[in-house]
C-alpha cells in the first residue's frame, strides 16, 4: 500500500488517517475498501456527513442526472431551478409538515459558516453580542463557532488570540444527576451582579456529538426554551451532527417538541457527502442586509440537487425514521451489553445516545484507544469522542444494512474483550 507521498505532502494536522492508516479506493453504503481490496464496516460515516450511505444510488443517479443536463453547478447566489426545486421539497417535505415557517440561508458550503452566520444573526437581530453556550459544546473552528466550542484542544489553536463573545454554562448532566444546571442560568438572567451579560442567543446541541455523546433530557430541553421565550434571547439548536435524520426524527429538537428561531444543518443535508450548509431562521429574523454575509461557494447546485433527492426517497412519510428508531435500539442494546462486560472487568462504562448516535463512555481514552484500534484491525471503522476521547461513539449510516449492522456490533464486542484480555 503506498502511502509515502501522502505522509509525505499532508500536513500534520491530519487525524483520522494517522487512526486508518490506509489508502481507501470504493466504498458503497456502510462498506469501505482499501486498495488492497479489503473491506471494512463504517461506523464512522463521514463524521455524520453520509446518514445515507457511501455512492447512495438513488441520489448519486439524480447527480448524474443532472450533470448529464449541463446544469449550474456553481452560481453564488444566482435563483436556479435546483435551487428552487430544493426549497420547495423542503417547505413541502420537512417545513410544513412540523408546523415550521422558516426562511433559509445559504452561507457556504461547511458547518462551521452556518455556526458563524446564525450567531452573527442574533447579534443583528437583538443589537446585544452575548452567547450563551455549554461545556462540551463543539460548534466549528473558525473564530466566531470556536468562541462558542468548549473543547481546549481548539480553542488553544489560535496562536494566542483570545476568542471572544460567548459565556459557557453547564450542560444538562455536567453536575451530576438531580442538579438541573438551568437553576444557575436563571439565577444569573435574575440577578444584575450575576456577571452575565443578556445575551443574544443560547446555542445549543441537543446531543453532543464531539463533546462524547451527552443527550439533553427532553424536559430540560423545554424549560431552556422557555427561558429564552421569558427572556426574549433567541434559541439556536446546532443541528450539524444531530440533524437530518440522525436522531430518528429529521431534526433532533422535534423529540422535545421546542421550536427553535435559528437552525444550522450541514454534514448529511446534502445527503452524498457534498458540502453543504444552511440556516434556518424566523422570517422576521431576517434582518440581513444584501451581500451582508457572502461566500463564493453558498450556491452549489450540485448539492441542492442531492439534497431534494434525498428529502423525496426519505422523508417523504415517516417510514425512514421509524427505521432509524429500530435499529437504534439494536445499538442501545449491544453497547449496553458490551458496558455491562466491561463492568465486570472492573471498568466503569455507561450507554447512552438518542437514535442512531450512541456511545460508550468507557472513561479512559488510553482503553477508548484500545477497543477502536483492534476493531480497525479486526475490519470496523469507528472513532471516540469526549474531552479525553473515553467515548467509542457510533455514527454509521442510518441506510445501514441489519447483517452489516450486527455484524459490526459483533466485531466491536470482540474488539473490546481482545484489547482488554
Amino acid at each position: 500500500m503506498q502511502t509515502q507521498t501522502l505522509e509525505r505532502m499532508e500536513s500534520d494536522v491530519r487525524t483520522y488517517s494517522r487512526s486508518f492508516p490506509v489508502v481507501f479506493t470504493k466504498a458503497q453504503n456502510a462498506r469501505l475498501t482499501d486498495e488492497d481490496g479489503r473491506e471494512y464496516i463504517d461506523f464512522l460515516a463521514g463524521a455524520g456527513t453520509l446518514n445515507y450511505g457511501h455512492n447512495n444510488p438513488h441520489i448519486k443517479q439524480a447527480l448524474v442526472d443532472y450533470l448529464a443536463s449541463d446544469g449550474i453547478v456553481h452560481g453564488l447566489d444566482f435563483w436556479t431551478a435546483a435551487k428552487r426545486d430544493y426549497l420547495e421539497t423542503l417547505e413541502a417535505l420537512i417545513l410544513k409538515p412540523r408546523g415550521l415557517e422558516y426562511k433559509v440561508h445559504f452561507p457556504g458550503p461547511t458547518g462551521t459558516n452556518a455556526v458563524e452566520a446564525a450567531i452573527r444573526l442574533a447579534r443583528v437581530a437583538k443589537g446585544r453580542h452575548n452567547i450563551v453556550t455549554f461545556t462540551n459544546g463543539f460548534h466549528g473552528v473558525t473564530m466566531g463557532a470556536l468562541a462558542t466550542t468548549g473543547n481546549r484542544k481548539f480553542r488553544e489553536a489560535t496562536g494566542g488570540i483570545p476568542t471572544q463573545g460567548a459565556a459557557f454554562l453547564p450542560f444538562d448532566g455536567y453536575l451530576g444527576e438531580g442538579t438541573d444546571t438551568l437553576d444557575y442560568f436563571e439565577k444569573l438572567l435574575g440577578d444584575k451582579s450575576g456577571g452575565l451579560d443578556v445575551p443574544a442567543a443560547v446555542i445549543i446541541e441537543t446531543v453532543q456529538g464531539e463533546g462524547g455523546i451527552n443527550v439533553s433530557g427532553l424536559e430540560w430541553l423545554k424549560r431552556l426554551e422557555g427561558i429564552c421565550r421569558a427572556h426574549d434571547i433567541l434559541l439556536i439548536v446546532d443541528d450539524i451532527q444531530a440533524g437530518c435524520g440522525r436522531t430518528g426524527k429529521f431534526f433532533s429538537f422535534e423529540h422535545a417538541g421546542v421550536i427553535p428561531d435559528i437552525v444550522t444543518n450541514s454534514k448529511s443535508l446534502s445527503g452524498f457527502g457534498l458540502p453543504f450548509a444552511h440556516v434556518l431562521m424566523r422570517p422576521e429574523l431576517d434582518k440581513w442586509k444584501p451581500g451582508q454575509y457572502n461566500g463564493t461557494f453558498r450556491g452549489f447546485n450540485l448539492a441542492f440537487t442531492t439534497a431534494a433527492a434525498t428529502l423525496r426517497k426519505y422523508w417523504s412519510d415517516d417510514t425512514f425514521e421509524r427505521d432509524v428508531q429500530r435499529k437504534g435500539r439494536v445499538v442501545a442494546d449491544r453497547f449496553q451489553k458490551i458496558a455491562a462486560w466491561l463492568g465486570e472487568q472492573g471498568i466503569e462504562a455507561s450507554e447512552r445516545g438518542r437514535g442512531l448516535m450512541r456511545g460508550i463512555d468507557v472513561g479512559s481514552g488510553d482503553i477508548a484507544d484500545k477497543i477502536t484500534a483492534k476493531a480497525f484491525e479486526n475490519g470496523l471503522v469507528i472513532e471516540t469522542s469526549g474531552q479525553d476521547g473515553e467515548v467509542v461513539k457510533c455514527l454509521c449510516p442510518l441506510t445501514i444494512t441489519d447483517e452489516d449492522l450486527v455484524e459490526g456490533l459483533d466485531i466491536l464486542e470482540a474488539s473490546a474483550k481482545q484489547a482488554l484480555s
